[in-house]
């Protein structure tokens, strides 16, 4: 079997790559805490005249505030270069479900940012007790939205459970478990997604990372062919598979949620891995 942090490999998939597509927590900073090497392998990048974008599946903030994070840590960015979860499912909706009213679980930023994209978000009448009710009179949404809402109430996840039961279409940004932070993980998209699906028996389409309808999303913006675009990331089951199962690269950091034991237990097999994205800039 071929050793995936051998370093020709390396180099050759960081050659092969045309367009780099990276993972933010995790992957670039941890909390508010750049990932050490993070601004020189941008340098690399360029040098090398290649490309990179950011794509998150934390679907928790608005790109302009990631745009102004990512700004006090001295990256620059213009609004072209991040994407997220968010992005890909509003994009879904106006594609899918043009015209139809949305429940959403997420927190002000996101609200926001789903507003600006034309989306008629659902405003539930009466209080969660009542939703029943609501349902009862017809006034539920189209669809529910499960995002990573880190001001999520039970009046929120109950209202989701009654008009899910009641026959709206459940979807979700993304289905990571946890999101990284300093001294642990907190719990993500996809730990609210389970408690709805163990609730209402009914599981949830997701369309981030590492489902198809990003990497179109990655395609038609850039306009770089799947093959030359290369997900780098710490999760093995987003960020990694994302490229390797939708025909592009695959690359893991060793800076976040995965372990290379984790790694080597896993079904989805990376095109190579990295200790960190400061090594990526070195090799580069």
């Amino acid at each position: 079997m071929t050793d995936l942090r051998d370093i020709e490999l390396k180099k050759r998939v960081l050659e092969d790559t045309e367009l780099f597509v990276l993972d933010l927590d995790g992957t670039f900073y941890l909390g508010n805490d750049i990932i050490d090497g993070a601004l020189s392998f941008l340098e690399a990048v360029k040098r090398a005249g290649k490309r990179y974008i950011f794509f998150t599946n934390n679907s928790s903030t608005s790109p302009k505030l990631y745009i102004d994070k990512l700004s006090k840590m001295n990256c620059h960015i213009s609004r072209d270069m991040i994407m997220t979860s968010g992005d890909v499912m509003t994009g879904f909706l106006k594609k899918n479900y043009p015209g139809k009213s949305v429940y959403l679980l997420g927190t002000p930023a996101l609200e926001d940012s789903f507003k600006e994209a034309g989306i008629d978000l659902f405003v539930p009448e009466r209080t969660a007790s009542d939703a029943a009710s609501n349902a009862e009179c017809g006034t539920i949404p189209d669809v529910v939205v499960v995002a990573f809402d880190k001001t999520l109430t039970y009046e929120k996840l109950s209202n989701a459970c009654v008009y899910i039961m009641q026959g709206a279409e459940f979807l979700s940004t993304h289905l990571d478990i946890n999101c990284p932070v300093p001294g642990g993980f907190i719990p993500d998209s996809g730990a609210i997604c389970a408690a709805i699906e163990l609730s209402t028996g009914i599981s949830p389409r997701f369309v981030g990372k590492p489902f198809e309808e990003t990497v179109e999303m990655v395609v038609d913006a850039t306009g770089v062919d799947r093959s030359g675009i290369a997900f780098v990331g710490d999760r093995i089951y987003t960020d990694v598979a994302c490229g390797v199962n939708n025909g592009a690269m695959g690359v893991l950091v060793l800076t976040g949620e995965c372990s290379l034991e984790d790694a080597e237990k896993s079904d989805v097999r990376p095109d190579v891995i990295f200790d960190s994205i400061k090594e990526m800039g070195e090799l580069l």
